[in-house]
Parts: C-alpha cells; structure tokens; sequence
C-alpha cells in the first residue's frame, strides 16, 4: 500500500490526533464540502427530474453503501442471487466493472453457462459474482443502462441487481439497500476527501432498507428514522489453496502464516484470522484492486521465506496462480451471516413486485 493511501485510511479511519494530521484535516474539510455539495446537486438534478433516469421494465434492486470501502456488498449480492434462484426467479447482475481493463461499451461477465471475461478484463467483483453463481448473468458497463438493455433485448433475466449502484441514479430502482457498517456507520460524518462518505448523511433518505454490517450482536436498531436489519461477517471453515485442494482452517492453526490482501478493509480480514486462532507472522496491506504483478509478486516471495504457508481473500486469489509460490497459498472466504435474513427478504421481494 501506497504511504499516502495508508496516510489518508489512518486519517479518516482514526482521526487526527498529531498537530500536523489536525492541519491536513482541516485543509481538507472545505474540498470535503464542496464534493459533498456536487453530490447534493447533482441528486436534486435526479430527484427532480433535471437529469433523466432510465426506468426498465424489469424489477430492480440496488445493493450500495454510503461509504467507501468493503461494508459486504458483493456478499450481499451474492446472497440475494441465491435466494432469488430458490425462488425459481432469473437474476442477473449489472456492475460497473471497476477495476477492469474493459473499454467496451457491455461486457458479458457471463452469460449463465460459463465465464467469459478474465478478472483483469471486468475487475475483482464482477469475476467472483460469476465464479459463486454460475448460472446468473453478469454483465458490466460503464453506462449500465446499456448493460441493462442488453438484458431486455435478450431475455435473459426477470430482474437487476445492481452491485453498487447507491449514487447510480441514472438507473430507476425499485429496491435501495444501503449497506452501513455497524462499527462507524457514517465514519467522520465528512464526504470524501476528509471523511470516508460518498454523499451527505441526509443521501440516506432515498433508502429503503439500512442493513448494518459487522454488528456485534444480532439486532434490529432504528438509524436515522429506519429499522437496521444487522449482520455479520464470518470466515468459511474450509481453506482452499490455489490449486484447488481444501483443508480445516483448524489444521492451519499452529502454523506461521503470512496472510496479505489486496481489499478496501485488510485490517478486518487479517483480524478475523486471529480471532479463529492463526499465527500471522507477517500481514502485507496492498491497495484495492491491486494488480498482482513482478514487483508485487517479489516482495510476497521474500516475506514468505520464514513461513510455512500464505493465506489471502477469496477476491484477490482469483488474481493468482499456485505457480506464482514455492510455499502453499490458500483463499479463505468471508461470507456473510444476515440475521432475519427471511423476514428482509420477504421485505424487499414484497417491495420489488407490489
């Protein structure tokens, strides 16, 4: 990870605590107003109807947050899909593709019988979406609406997940479920660069369903005028190397571990390893969406000598090959655990097609 990138997560995330990171703060308090201003206008512009927004005849569900950085919406997304399928429903998802090389105007993830598109070509999420759920859509688009055209053209689906699609308001949804985390739901309070907001707190209005990630204890809280639905996140027992082959995460207790990720929260990651009784000897943070290349791959090489085995995230081993190391490397998956998870989806279903 970049200094200057550590510098700004320790300071949105910890606060201003010496004399100089107070100065830095504050220098950056007017810039953080004036994006979150932007952000009003161009919502008001939306809100009505300044700028258009496209309305599909397919039902739609938006899965966002508020916040930048990883609160779990791919594995909200991932969820919904699933219970969507047992319900016999076709759910395809529509993603931005961040991160990807992609300068087409749609790209077919997958079209629900195999993945077409590398991680490097859509990005990280999309790929995963794929991976978990190969019989769902997903597609990519800088313009979703196109995206989601090409969905009506072909009939290939009954109704649209958009991951991250909170600020999209170039897309009208049925369904708004913002994601918050439970630790800090609104961080600072401050839009970026101060603070960790996308928008003013007073965006959450267009909500209609606050789920609450990482929450200690299984609870249903009002915030901000909503009853939060709460949630946690819990890591898989099974460990999968990059070659395919699966062990207990409990065999790998004892070890020397050296656990590295490239995702907006390292820090929760590499903490739930502890919290299940693994010994990292080293943690590498790399910034989001890192590409994994020489540089990269050297500095791994050498902090894995004196340990007996690597663990990274499920969205960065689709990144890597078991070639790329001498020592095993394994994914472990953090998914997530929504509590009245039937009672929340009977919520947003009822609200999809009433």
């Amino acid at each position: 990870m970049s200094k200057l990138a550590g510098f700004h997560r320790h300071l949105v995330g910890k606060g201003a605590k010496k004399p100089w990171e107070q100065l830095v703060f504050c220098m950056l308090l007017p810039v953080s107003f004036f994006y979150g201003v932007l952000g009003w206008v161009r919502n008001f512009c939306y809100d009505y109807k300044l700028l258009p927004a496209y309305k599909t005849s397919l039902p739609v569900i938006s899965v966002g947050n508020l916040a930048v950085g990883g609160t779990g919406k791919t594995p909200v997304v991932d969820w919904l899909v699933k219970e969507f399928q047992k319900q016999g429903k076709r759910p395809a998802i529509v993603s931005r593709g961040y991160g990807g090389i992609f300068n087409g105007d749609v790209g077919i993830v997958s079209s629900g019988n195999g993945i077409l598109m590398t991680s490097a070509e859509c990005g990280d999420e999309p790929f995963l979406l794929a991976k978990r759920n190969p019989q769902c859509p997903v597609l990519i688009a800088k313009k979703r609406i196109d995206a989601i055209k090409e969905l009506e053209k072909f009939k290939i689906a009954d109704l649209i997940i958009l991951d991250d699609g909170f600020q999209h308001r170039a897309v009208k949804r049925d369904v708004d479920l913002v994601l918050l985390d439970s630790t800090r739901p609104l961080g600072s309070g401050h839009p970026l660069p101060a603070g960790k907001l996308r928008e003013f707190p007073r965006a959450l209005k267009r909500a209609d369903f606050l789920l609450m990630t990482r929450a200690s204890v299984p609870n249903q809280q009002d915030f901000m005028g909503f009853q939060a639905y709460s949630s946690h996140h819990q890591l898989a027992d099974i460990a999968v190397s990059l070659d395919g082959k699966t062990i207990p995460v409990s065999q790998l207790k004892g070890l020397n571990l050296l656990s590295f990720a490239g995702i907006a929260d390292p820090e929760n990651f590499f903490a739930s390893l502890v919290n299940v009784g693994l010994t990292l000897k080293h943690k590498l943070e790399f910034t989001d969406h890192i590409d994994y290349h020489g540089k990269i791959l050297e500095q791994l090489r050498i902090a894995s000598i004196d340990v007996d085995a690597m663990l990274t995230t499920e969205k960065d081993a689709v990144k890597l090959s078991a070639d790329m190391f001498e020592i095993p490397c394994y994914q472990i998956t953090m998914d997530i655990k929504i509590d009245n998870s039937k009672e929340l989806f009977n919520s947003l279903t009822k609200r999809l097609w009433s």
